[in-house]
């Protein structure tokens, strides 16, 4: 077994610690007991996780150096961590200011065009704003809203992405409000309610919910059992237009997707109230798949131009890896951005790579008991990449797993009292 150790590498033959002495000694005892030699640190590690790993890798760096490793360079599914990946790619490539825009078109008989291109934190209170951005240039009234979903061509969910009505399921598209999600409430009597202050309660609403028992449901719009194309479309138009009568904009009208008029003039362009770096944060925090994808979209549409596709983008994340990483495709391969894809692979080692890289915006990843990390979980597979802390220095750690018994966190223990214990 190979261990890489304070930046040597050496050849670690051991035999099976019996049962009764595995049980006498903690992870913490064998570190205290053994000098913190590579040698002596790989058999700490292999003594404590005996029995935790039936298929997968970690590894720890101290100092900028290996302490412990196993299956450094076999890939596995990542899940969820996969998602470090994609924010900084879109950190390095869009850089921590980009902002996405929104473009609206007025023709001569007062209807509106809107033309998205992928903005994830299109929401209530953003839309709220730019109804009053809209009345502020002039707008009056508004007829017919049309929606122009033309920057985006996708023939198909992110590989990964099921058919259900759990948010995490919600489909990409180049406009999209409120994650393409609603947040609602239904009473026993079967009346209908938003559930959230700021999103104002929609006929959609009401028919998504109508099979649904009495309870609070956040759903996915876009689920099989709905039309999503039609849901999408219809949730947008109807949420602007409940904001645009707040702004006392009048006008009625239908609601319908159409292409922008090639002659028709650009009316406003909405940059983001978020900062790209204000978005990845709750990325990480709440593991957003919807965001994820649309970041991993416009990475390839910005790259290579519009409309985003899910080929496009992979290239574009495909060149970027190649570029700026010393891993092999198969240790590091992204077909999707939100970690869903049982087709991405990642190794210890090339993870290690991109946390050293993600240094620079480890504040954005949230913080649990003195660590900084993300965790990834699909069946079978349970991982965890981040950051220990110690004198203000950050020490990258990754543990992949892929196995029906969801070890993660005992590992990670044990790999935590190692990094404590040795230098």
């Amino acid at each position: 077994m190979l261990y890489e150790v304070s930046g040597v590498s050496k050849l670690f033959l051991h035999k099976k610690i019996i049962v009764p002495l595995l049980v006498l000694f903690s992870a913490a005892t064998f570190c205290h007991l053994l000098p913190a030699r590579a040698y002596d640190i790989g058999a700490a590690a292999v003594a404590a996780t005996e029995g935790l790993i039936d298929n997968g890798g970690y590894a720890v760096e101290k100092n900028d150096k290996y302490l412990v490793t196993h299956n450094l360079h076999i890939p596995y599914v990542p899940a969820s961590i996969i998602k470090i990946a994609t924010a900084l790619a879109a950190l390095e490539i869009l850089g921590p200011e980009f902002r996405f825009n929104t473009d609206f078109y007025l023709d001569d008989q007062q209807n509106l065009y809107i033309k998205g291109f992928g903005d994830p934190f299109l929401i209530s209170e953003e839309v709220a704003v730019i109804a009053a951005k809209l009345k502020e240039r002039g707008c009056r009234n508004i007829n017919d809203i049309y929606l122009d979903n033309t920057a985006f061509q996708l023939i198909a969910a992110a590989d990964g992405a099921g058919a259900s009505d759990n948010p995490f399921d919600a489909h990409n598209s180049a406009l999209a409000v409120n994650f393409n999600t609603v947040n609602i409430i239904k009473d026993t009597s079967g009346s209908v309610v938003s559930a959230e202050e700021q999103t104002p309660a929609l006929a959609l609403m009401a028919e998504l919910a109508e099979k649904l028992p009495p309870g609070l449901h956040r759903i996915n719009i876009t689920n099989e059992e709905s039309s999503g194309t039609a849901n999408i479309n219809r949730y947008v138009g109807e949420l602007f237009r409940v904001f645009l009568k707040q702004e006392n904009i009048g006008g009625e009208g239908t609601i319908t997707s159409r292409k922008i008029p090639e002659n028709l003039k650009l009316f406003y362009t909405h940059p983001s109230s978020k900062t790209l770096e204000d978005i990845i944060e709750p990325l990480l925090l709440f593991s957003n798949n919807f965001i994820a994808n649309q970041l991993f979209l416009t990475l390839g549409a910005f790259q290579s131009g519009y409309p985003a596709t899910w080929e496009k983008s992979k290239q574009v994340m495909a060149d970027y890896l190649k570029k700026n990483y010393n891993v092999s495709d198969n240790e590091l391969r992204i077909i999707e951005g939100s970690g869903l894809s049982r087709k991405n692979r990642a190794s210890s080692h090339a993870m290690l790579q991109l946390l050293d890289s993600f240094k620079p915006y480890a504040k954005l990843l949230p913080q649990e008991d003195g660590k900084l990390l993300k965790s990834g979980t699909l069946k079978d597979v349970y991982s965890y990449a981040g950051y220990f802390m110690e004198n203000e220095r950050l020490d990258s750690f990754v543990l992949l797993l892929n196995q029906g018994q969801n070890n993660r966190d005992r590992l990670l223990d044990v790999l935590e009292q190692i990094y404590h214990t040795n230098q």
